[in-house]
């Protein structure tokens, strides 16, 4: 989803008073790959657009789900807009869409073919810089079926149309050159008086601020009822904005408009103050929420294995869909009008602060950068990291290093770990758990290394004497195999593992995860840490809807869950508590007030309890719970929850992705 994968019309001008810039050949090159990778959603039945197939007969490599899924969703919140847009006006004589920087896009003969355009006596405009256009008007040309569905045909002697046909016009013109283009659109019959669409797909990121300005605010003059479809990119600062424009960057196709427009909120404002009345604006996870029918979410799960979850959801709310209109209030988009819903209910009102500081570790975080690990508390003062997903001499893939920490003097030391048994070796898993139990070693539950590889034994771990903070030598990490867990129902990951006592035996509460075949888990079983066997253990109640990447932790002799995602993928922000009662234990949902938004995590110490989206840290005491929850937009906020009375008060200070973070309460 996006701009390397986005639709292929890449423009850049300069000063909007100095004559405009040559476009880079590396903009408008970016085509190529955007249009494999919507060739390669097509070919796996994300959408059904068998033109693209045709406009693009040569194949590529397959892309990944979360690339597949993002030009699945981009193309639904496209093509609910010009639903809208044509049945809204069916009882116009004529209506006309404009896209901008269409590239190789198979919108117009999906449209046409399905139907929609028939009736409506408009026309479709497609505009490219001339080499794209050119280029495209010969593939048109070549296919009998798209010759067919446009009619017409090449036209050179036309100027800036590449191809005319029955209500399709194909225009080769830079967007910054507005003089040209307005020329050109009215050459090619485009009608002011008539209501028209602007569809803008990832194009006005590679102008320069001020001509894609003008832009927005020329076609709010020049069209007497309109609207304007943008889908592109926000929020550059947070570390996924970062990335996105180094890339970007990296390709010298800088993303111009981002830095000013960072937000939804500034989006919208962009377009009311130059010219459009009205602007509804929403980031592709709320569209996902709002708008993607149940039946579709189901249909794209089924397709093929997917477990990037933490990726495709901070790629949506990196996105949006925005759609301004002008015009008479019958005229006004109706295209979002169940986007305030999720915004309902009253937001908490915070009574104070649980600090969150840095604490410098210098070169004891290398190393650390990753995802979808475990780290548990080892022995006093020596943080062991496992598993996940990171950076391994510049290449990203699953680490195979473990990873620890010592306290030491005031700050932190990290030292290579070192394993008793030199066959031995971590093997890879990710999303996997681990607890450290009283005797003193740990036990590894769990993980996969692929969404269909993940039959994976559990592992014990135990720290030997040199994992000491004042040994001068490295510590050293017993890792040993454990005999296949009996009753243990199917192999899992993301999920939680708790450790319970009942009847005076210790257990651990595996509950949830994910498994082979797309499957979420709603089971649960209680390990005995003897015997290493689940022992059924009564528990009554209401059993829980199946959940994974959910959170837990020890409370008051029973267990506490937070968050997670359901098996539609929905976020879920519920509270669980299984309670001890009677016999065993029993199920309790705890409703806060007000609600909590959606939230994902979380992990155990002595003293509260912290969730948060994407890394397990959490505390709990016999009287609240610390919750970090998210917005699908923005990094996550803190809060405590009284396990009490149920209240939401308190906000963490702003965490820091330097290095380490201790929080303490005010």
């Amino acid at each position: 989803m996006g701009g390397q994968r986005g639709r292929e019309r890449r423009e850049s001008g300069g000063d909007a008073r100095a004559p405009p810039s040559r476009p880079s050949p590396r903009v408008s090159g970016t085509g190529d790959s955007s249009a494999a990778s919507k060739r390669s959603a097509a070919a796996l039945g994300y959408t059904s657009d068998r033109f693209v197939l045709q406009l693009l007969p040569r194949g590529g490599p397959r892309r990944a789900p979360a690339i597949h899924r993002g030009y699945h969703i981009r193309a639904r919140a496209v093509e609910r807009s010009l639903r809208a847009f044509l049945m809204g006006t069916r009882g116009h004589p004529r209506s006309q869409v404009v896209s901008l920087g269409a590239g190789w896009d198979s919108l117009y003969f999906c449209l046409k073919d399905a139907g929609l355009l028939a009736g409506s006596g408009g026309r479709f405009f497609e505009v490219d810089l001339p080499e794209v256009a050119s280029r495209k008007a010969a593939l048109i040309s070549g296919s009998a079926e798209l010759r067919a569905l446009a009619g017409g045909g090449v036209r050179e002697d036309l100027g800036s149309v590449k191809y005319s046909g029955d209500d399709y016009r194909l225009l080769g013109v830079d967007l910054s050159q507005l003089a040209l283009l307005e020329g050109a659109l009215r050459g090619a019959g485009l009608d002011p008086a008539t209501p028209t669409l602007i569809l803008a797909e990832v194009v006005l990121p590679y102008m320069q601020v001020e001509r894609s300005d003008a832009l927005i605010q020329w076609a709010a003059g020049h069209f007497l009822r309109a609207w304007f479809i943008l889908y592109e990119q926000i929020h550059p600062s947070d570390p996924f904005g970062r990335i996105m424009q180094n890339h970007f960057s990296h390709l010298q196709c800088p993303l111009r408009s981002l830095t000013s427009y960072p937000d939804c909120k500034a989006q919208q404002m962009r377009f009311l103050q130059r010219g459009w009345t009205e602007c509804h604006i929403m980031d592709m996870n709320e569209f996902y929420r709002s708008f993607m029918p149940g039946e579709e979410q189901k249909r794209i799960q089924a397709l093929e294995p997917f477990d990037e979850f933490e990726e495709w959801h901070l790629k949506c709310s990196h996105y949006f869909i925005l759609a301004a209109s002008k015009g008479e209030a019958s005229f006004a988009p109706p295209v979002f009008s169940r986007m305030e819903a999720p915004l309902s209910h009253r937001a908490p009102c915070f009574a104070g602060t649980v600090a969150a500081s840095f604490v410098g570790a210098g070169e004891a975080v290398v190393g650390l950068k990753r995802y979808g690990h475990c780290s548990v508390l080892l022995a006093p003062d020596v943080i062991l990291t496992t598993g996940g997903f990171g950076d391994h001499g510049g290449r990203h893939c699953r680490l195979t290093e473990l990873h620890i920490l010592i306290k030491h003097q005031e700050g932190w030391r990290s030292d290579k770990v070192r394993l008793a048994e030199l066959e031995m070796a971590w093997d890879g898993r990710l999303f996997h758990t681990v607890n450290v139990l009283r005797s003193g070693w740990a036990v590894v539950l769990g993980g996969r290394k692929s969404p269909v590889s993940p039959a994976l034994p559990p592992l014990c771990l135990k720290g030997l004497a040199d994992a000491d903070p004042l040994s001068p030598g490295n510590p050293i990490i017993e890792l040993a195999p454990l005999p296949p867990v009996e009753g243990l129902s199917v192999p899992r990951w993301r999920h939680t593992s708790t450790e319970v006592t009942h009847e005076g035996q210790a257990y651990l509460f595996i509950y949830g995860g994910c498994s082979s075949g797309q499957l979420v888990l709603t089971d649960w079983h209680f390990l005995h840490l003897e015997g290493l066997h689940c022992q059924q253990i009564p528990v009554e109640g209401p059993v829980p809807a199946g959940r994974h990447s959910h959170s837990a932790c020890s409370w008051a002799g029973g267990v506490l869950i937070a968050g997670g995602l359901a098996a539609s993928e929905e976020l879920l922000g519920s509270l669980l508590f299984l309670k001890p009662s009677g016999r065993g234990f029993r199920w309790h949902s705890l409703e806060t007030c007000p609600p909590l938004t959606p939230s994902r995590k979380a992990s155990d110490t002595r003293e509260e309890a912290i969730f948060a989206w994407n890394e397990s840290c959490c505390c709990c005491s016999s009287t609240s719970a610390f919750l970090a929850v998210w917005d699908g937009m923005r990094i996550p906020a803190q809060c405590r929850v009284s396990l009490k009375t149920s209240k939401v008060s308190f906000n963490l200070g702003s965490l820091d992705e330097r290095g380490l973070i201790r929080m303490t309460t005010c």
